[in-house]
C-alpha cells in the first residue's frame, strides 16, 4: 500500500502551510549559485500543488519571500524576482488545468511593477479556480501582517466605525492578510530547521508543526503524503483533555 492509499480523506488538513527551505544549501552542496537551488525549487512547488489539489486540500499557502529576504544580496534578490516573474508565467496553464487560484499576502507594493503586473494578471485567470487555492506568502512576515491588521483596526476605531470593546479574536484575524481562510491545521518545514521565522504568527498558534531535513528541491509527493500521515497520527486537543475529546 502506498503512502497516499494510507492517508484518511476525511481527516485530510483543509489548509497547509509550507516553509520552503533549504534552496542555497541544496546548491552549495552541488557546488553552483544559488539561484540554481531556487530554479530547481519550482518542481517541488509544483509536485506539492498537485499533489494537495489532488487529495481534496482546500488550501495551501507557501512562504515564498520573506519581508527579511529584501536584505539579501542584491543580485540574488534580483534573481528570484525574475525567477517569479518567469514561473508565473510558465506555470499558469498548471494552475489551471488543475482547478488552482492563486492568491498573493503580503506587502506587494515592494515588487517591482512588472512582477507585480504578472502577478495580478495570473490572480485574475485563475479566479474561478475552484478546487483548491494556491496562496503565496510574498514580502511577507507575521510580525508585519500583525502590525497591519493593528494598524487597520486603530484607524477604525479613530473614525468612529467601531469601538475598541468590539476588537476580539475574530476581528482581528478578518484584518489579517489571511481573512477568509481556515487556520493552517499542519505546517512544513523543510532542511531540518526547528522555528517558524516570522511566519503565519497569529495563524499558526494550534497548527501542528511538521519538520524534515530534506532540502526543499528534493521535497515530492511522497514527502507531502508522509507528513500528512504524521499529521492524522497526532491528537489535536486545543486546550481540552484526551478524555473530553473521547466522549
Amino acid at each position: 500500500m502506498s503512502l497516499k492509499d494510507q492517508i484518511q480523506i476525511e481527516r485530510l488538513p483543509k489548509h497547509i502551510a509550507v516553509i520552503m527551505d533549504g534552496n542555497g544549501r541544496w546548491a552549495k552542496e552541488k557546488g553552483m549559485p544559488r539561484i540554481f537551488g531556487h530554479r530547481n525549487a519550482i518542481q517541488s512547488v509544483r509536485e506539492v500543488s498537485e499533489g494537495c489539489a489532488e487529495l481534496g486540500v482546500s488550501y495551501l499557502t507557501l512562504y515564498t519571500f520573506s519581508t527579511e529576504n529584501w536584505n539579501r544580496p542584491a543580485d540574488e534578490v534580483g534573481g528570484l524576482m525574475t525567477l517569479f516573474g518567469q514561473t508565473l508565467v510558465k506555470e499558469t496553464e498548471t494552475l489551471l488545468k488543475n482547478g488552482i487560484r492563486l492568491t498573493v499576502c503580503g506587502d506587494t507594493s515592494r515588487l517591482p511593477k512588472a512582477v507585480f503586473d504578472k502577478m495580478q494578471e495570473v490572480i485574475e485567470i485563475t479566479s474561478k479556480g475552484e478546487r483548491m487555492g494556491l496562496n503565496l506568502a510574498l514580502s511577507y512576515s507575521g510580525r508585519w501582517d500583525i502590525t497591519q491588521a493593528a494598524r487597520k483596526l486603530a484607524q477604525q476605531v479613530k473614525d468612529g466605525k467601531m469601538n475598541p470593546e468590539d476588537i476580539d479574536e475574530n476581528t482581528f484575524a478578518n484584518s489579517l492578510v489571511t481573512a477568509g481562510m481556515p487556520d493552517p491545521e499542519l505546517l512544513i518545514r523543510t532542511s531540518g530547521e526547528l522555528r517558524i521565522s516570522n511566519f503565519l504568527m497569529w495563524q499558526l498558534a494550534y497548527s501542528e508543526l511538521y519538520f524534515t531535513d530534506k532540502y526543499w528541491p528534493d521535497f515530492r509527493k511522497e514527502d507531502l503524503y508522509e507528513a500528512i500521515l504524521d499529521y492524522q497520527h497526532r491528537e489535536r486537543r486545543f486546550g481540552k483533555t484526551s478524555e473530553q475529546l473521547s466522549k
